[in-house]
């Protein structure tokens, strides 16, 4: 059971000082010498005797916190000297800075309630990953912000969208004019408050553009000190090397001056155990970010996509969903179509037995069992036939992923946004409470404050947030409180939505969002914006 906390507030009870400030006021006629010698400070709320972890990985001391409005305003030893108008006793608690996702997939419906970021202790996050984005940042957040926000909200400006808005879906070379038209619309994001320009290049349209022609559209941007996270692209020339897709990114940061954020990293398919390769590439990196190219990690060995996305071969995805069944009915081209997928399959995800269907809840095998066929590439060309639809894809190997969360430069992202779907990925509800209890607490793979770096400070620096990340005075008072021996997921493949336990509250801009273990309704998160860096 989680340790409850205790809460009164300040119309609840009297204001009782000390005993030892009682006997110096009744033992002086002048009760102004009381401000000779320390005067009692007043704050909208102080949280007392919280494990309070800062976010930097420093280590865990116990002390007290005060926040004023939504800011923080005194951290230490407050008890002689301090009132609260409302004040919580957390004793037995963990205080960290609330959680930030830099990787989201947020529904627009869910952000007003965000129950399954809030019971994370997520605080803050960062949308439009994978190079999907409006042309029009500055009236996407705006819609968002009006119909209330549970959490803080920012976004990416995506490159696949920009392309797609400028080139189409189809695979041709951009002129010169095309690039500079792609340059304003990314300029133009950026302007608006962009947190970085976002890439998918292992998906169509972005899949597209050669690495030459994505340094040429980003490399007016190196003063912006913006990230360029990217799902790295495999290829069949590269025999769906993700080690070579994730140097790509690389490169990429490296030619264009922009940080490179290797997204949700992992080392795929038949190159699984070679997580160290790319770590010590990462760090030989030469960018101005301390320690080379930087990374988010989820805790789990497999992703979630669309069917289609990284198993049809791009030539047959040109065009959209109903070109690609058109070329579905050509024999020949279906024929080249099975071979192909057959072989991402393989080199993927180590076969078709990678492949679980959300839509069904049924393994590809299955599938094919009903349709009474041998083929995983025929059985996936049908059921694409019958509708475009989502995939749980296993990829990974444990040893791999506890290599890349233990990386200096990796945050902890859940590849995950407020979502009220139904079927989905069990990231979507356990990511940041998974790796509190089951990595820190039972395997032991880091400490608990390198943990809360990886999910608050870290992701702060990465993309450049100033104002968040860290318990200091002066910083925006977004907190989780959260109990270090019960904290766990518990959301399976089977079951995406089981709530995680331990988040006991998720304090966003100085209010209560989630309030012992439920959600409060209150809208308090912001619309978070860059700053121009010159």
């Amino acid at each position: 059971m989680p340790i409850q906390s205790t809460f009164m507030s300040q119309a609840e009870k009297p204001l009782i000082l000390p005993n030892k400030w009682l006997t110096i006021i009744l033992s002086f006629p002048f009760i102004l010498t009381l401000n000779t010698c320390s005067s009692i400070e007043f704050y909208d709320f102080i949280l007392r005797d919280a494990s309070i972890i800062d976010g930097s990985g420093s280590p865990v001391f116990v002390g007290d916190l005060a926040f004023n409005e939504d800011t923080i305003a005194a951290i230490g030893e407050l008890k002689d000297f301090s009132m609260g108008k409302k004040e919580l006793g957390l004793k037995g608690l963990v205080l960290a800075p609330g959680f930030i996702n830099i990787h989201s997939h947020a529904q627009a419906d869910a952000l007003s309630t965000a129950v399954n970021m809030l019971s994370q202790g997520v605080t803050t996050e960062i949308m439009n990953a994978d190079g999907g984005s409006p042309m029009d940042l500055s009236l996407q957040m705006q819609k968002l912000d009006s119909a209330g926000l549970a959490l803080n909200i920012g976004g990416f400006i995506g490159f696949n969208s920009v392309w797609r808005e400028i080139i189409g879906m189809e695979d041709q070379r951009p002129s010169q004019e095309n690039i500079q038209a792609m340059q304003q619309l990314i300029e133009k994001g950026l302007n608006s408050g962009a947190w970085g320009v976002s890439a998918g290049l292992d998906y169509v349209p972005g899949y597209y553009a050669k690495t030459e022609e994505v340094i040429a559209v980003l490399r007016p941007f190196a003063d912006w000190d913006v990230v360029f996270s990217n799902h790295d692209r495999l290829t069949p020339e590269s025999s769906f090397s993700s080690i070579a897709g994730m140097s790509e990114t690389i490169e990429i940061g490296e030619a264009t001056g922009l940080i490179p954020l290797i997204t949700h990293m992992k080392v795929q398919g038949w190159e699984q155990g070679k997580a160290s390769t790319i770590l010590q590439r990462m760090e030989n990196t030469k960018t101005k970010f301390k320690g080379g190219a930087a990374a988010d990690v989820y805790p789990y060995l497999a992703g979630m996509t669309g069917l289609a996305s990284l198993i049809i071969p791009s030539w047959a995805q040109a065009g959209g969903y109903e070109k690609m069944v058109e070329r579905f009915e050509n024999p020949t081209l279906r024929k080249q179509i099975i071979a192909e997928a057959e072989k991402a399959m393989e080199l993927r995800f180590g076969g078709f037995e990678g492949v679980y269907l959300l839509d069904s809840q049924r393994e590809l095998k299955d599938a094919m069992n009903e349709f009474e066929i041998k083929s995983p590439g025929e059985t996936v060309i049908r059921l694409l036939e019958e509708k475009n639809q989502g995939i749980i894809a296993r990829f990974g190997k444990e040893s791999d992923l506890i290599e890349i969360m233990q990386h200096p430069t990796a945050s902890i992202a859940c590849d995950c946004g407020a979502s009220i779907s139904e079927r989905g990925h069990p990231r979507g509800w356990g990511s940041f409470p998974k790796v509190l209890g089951e990595y820190v607490r039972e395997k032991k793979i880091m400490s608990l404050e390198m943990a809360i770096h990886k999910m608050t400070g870290l992701p702060a620096k990465t993309i450049g947030m100033k104002d968040r990340g860290l318990l200091k005075v002066g910083m925006k008072a977004d907190m989780v409180v959260f109990d270090p021996e019960s904290v766990i997921d518990k959301a399976t493949y089977q079951e995406p939505n089981r709530m995680s336990e331990g988040i006991i509250h998720t304090i966003v801009n100085g209010q209560f969002a989630w309030k012992d273990g439920s959600n409060t309704d209150v809208k308090a998160g912001k619309v978070l914006t860059r700053k121009r860096p010159f």
